[in-house]
């Protein structure tokens, strides 16, 4: 499974880049506005950062709009994704991002039709969100399943499964044993997945019982 970060906050990409986890990053209003900076050159300094896919979402809801802000953002590095919703003029904007060579992520996912539809505009992620369904008391991960089952019976759709809206490091580990492509983890649960009481108890022996030896390695 790839990891992304889903986070606006260069500081933190940075930081979490440097330990080699990152295969991407994604981006959307909401986090745009809490990083309170020009959102171009957001994009720009995550580009730089990782070379992976960057996510950027368009602010346009009609076609024409979206192409235009598209043309915008897909020439600030090779590695900016077009984020699109999954409504109609979404999908005929990713059909048309697609057939010209831009990386697509089709956003705000909420069942395996409509992830249907989005591997068939040939969009290069969908973005299922799981914590959004499951606090209207669905299942996300149901969803997840139900798409990577549609997927197999069809090997000729090439979108990845984007796990999204993840909320806890269970969901992280849910979705990789169903088998999505990719989880997009917001920066502290993507941190959690390291700790375990065992891992802190462990090394907090280790190092008494090295202090006792009254040696040093270097």
């Amino acid at each position: 499974m790839k990891f992304f970060v889903d986070t606006a906050d260069v500081a933190e990409i940075k930081e979490l880049a440097a330990t080699g986890l990152l295969d991407g990053v994604t981006t959307n209003p909401t986090l745009v506005a809490k990083a309170g900076r020009d959102f171009k050159d957001i994009i720009k300094e995550i580009c730089a950062v990782v070379p992976g896919p960057v996510s950027a979402e368009v602010a346009a809801t009609d076609y024409a709009g979206m192409m235009r802000e598209a043309e915008v953002l897909r020439k600030i590095a090779k590695n900016v994704t077009i984020k699109v919703p999954l409504t109609m003029d979404g999908l005929k904007a990713c059909k048309a991002l697609t057939s010209d060579g831009t990386m697509v992520n089709v956003t705000l996912c909420f069942s395996a039709n409509q992830a249907l539809l989005a591997a068939k505009a040939g969009a290069t992620f969908v973005s299922p969100f799981i914590g959004r369904l499951d606090d209207i008391g669905l299942n996300g991960m149901d969803v997840i399943r139900e798409i990577r089952t549609i997927y197999d019976n069809y090997p000729d759709l090439s979108t990845d499964i984007l796990a999204a809206s993840i909320r806890t490091v269970n969901h992280v580990r849910e979705a990789a044993m169903i088998g999505a492509d990719v989880a997009t983890i917001p920066p502290a649960i993507l941190k959690a997945l390291v700790k375990h009481p065992l891992t802190d108890a462990g090394l907090t022996a280790f190092v008494n019982d090295w202090k006792k030896t009254g040696q040093t390695i270097v």
